[in-house]
């Protein structure tokens, strides 16, 4: 009885603190600045996907790209992803939906999410969850921009505003990660000692009295 016991709390501590930091169905790519042919991997759950499209978390309603009926639409496109992305088959065989970036930077920084229209129920459907993070190599700092390449007058050496603002969204999630499975283990810890506790409460036996003869 005690091992089912022990075995139920420790079941219940992987339930509740590893989703806490891994996320099912999400996958996290690593790439350096400068990088071309990075692949976000998307599979569509049929063949007959005529519309794909790619968005980063935090850009609201600009989209990294948009294709549809065979052609991609760069009209709301974030000026950013212009000229640098494309799918990695355009004819979407076997449900390949797959976005290629190239000359990545640490202003790539985020989360991807693909999706799909579904002619079924004529909306579209979430099918995957990308984190992607560009690092700097040794020695390099900056990377690909707007203007070829060189910062604007008045800006630090190091980094763009945004590339400051995506690092401190990636540390503050970090962050909180590191936070929610430290509080969860502190409560398995609590309530593993509370067992225990019981556990030699219950085995614990008074001596005999001795009784008159």
């Amino acid at each position: 009885m005690g091992a089912c016991s022990l075995t139920t709390w420790i079941s219940l501590f992987v339930v509740v603190v590893v989703p806490s930091a891994v996320v099912s169905g999400q996958e996290i790519i690593t790439a350096k600045s400068g990088q071309d042919n990075i692949p976000l991997l998307c599979r569509a759950p049929n063949n007959k996907t005529t519309h794909v499209e790619w968005r980063r978390t935090d850009l609201w309603k600009e989209y990294v790209l948009l294709y549809r009926d065979g052609h991609l639409y760069p009209d709301n496109q974030h000026p950013s992803f212009k000229n640098r992305v494309d799918l990695q088959d355009r004819q979407m065989k076997d449900g390949d939906v797959s976005l290629i970036l190239n000359n990545v930077t640490t202003a790539d920084n985020g989360t991807y999410e693909c999706r799909v229209f579904m002619e079924d129920t004529r909306s579209w459907k979430s099918i995957s969850i990308i984190h992607l993070i560009v690092v700097d190599p040794p020695g390099q700092t900056g990377g690909h921009t707007e203007n070829g390449g060189k910062e604007d007058e008045g800006k630090e050496a190091g980094g763009t505003e945004s590339e400051g603002k995506n690092a401190e969204f990636d540390l503050l999630t970090v962050g909180l990660l590191v936070a929610a499975v430290l509080f969860f283990a502190f409560v398995f810890f609590l309530i593993y000692r509370k067992y225990k506790a019981q556990q030699k409460q219950v085995s614990y036996k008074p001596p005999i009295e001795i009784q008159p003869v």
